[in-house]
């Protein structure tokens, strides 16, 4: 069958005209798959991550900061100070996970009570105006912006990947 069709091909483009230009887009354009419909593989789904990066951080502050055991424990029996004390470790642990993993930086140079000017296109993403809505303004919040994103790929199993902590039990 292939000689066949090679011959009229042949005699066809021989004739020019639009056989000729059609024959000579076929045989420019891409490689037509041999193979049947039947036998093509179709092109595997990417698997959904096991894990979610927000119970990874998650977890990750509660192993390095301990930040579930201070916002799950009830607080009505301690007072300020033994709040504060606790407090004041878990906040300097979760600084240093979250710098270690994003390198927070300040959105903007000017500090907070100081002179910013705003231009009447600047995207509400960078800054949320109150009041006016343009021109020179005094900054209320600085912002925040990750200069990274190194959150750990989850190599648990999927059974487990809702787990933040595990039980801990001393023998």
């Amino acid at each position: 069958m292939a000689i066949g069709t090679a011959f009229r091909a042949f005699f066809a483009a021989l004739g020019g005209g639009e056989a000729a230009k059609r024959i000579e887009q076929a045989l420019s354009g891409p490689a037509i798959d041999s193979k049947p419909a039947a036998e093509a593989k179709p092109t595997p789904k990417p698997k959904k991550p096991a894990r979610s990066d927000a119970i990874t951080l998650l977890s990750t502050l509660q192993r390095e900061a301990r930040l579930l055991d201070l916002v799950q424990e009830s607080l009505d029996g301690f007072s300020d100070a033994q709040v504060g004390a606790a407090a004041r470790d878990v906040l300097r642990d979760s600084r240093a996970t979250l710098d270690r993993m994003f390198a927070v930086e300040p959105l903007c140079e000017v500090d907070e009570g100081g002179k910013l000017a705003v231009d009447a296109s600047a995207s509400p993403n960078l800054v949320r105006l109150s009041g006016a809505g343009q021109g020179e303004g005094t900054v209320v919040h600085r912002g925040w912006k990750a200069t990274q994103c190194a959150i750990p790929t989850w190599s648990g199993r999927s059974d487990e990947a809702l787990i933040l902590a595990p039980t801990e039990v001393e023998t």
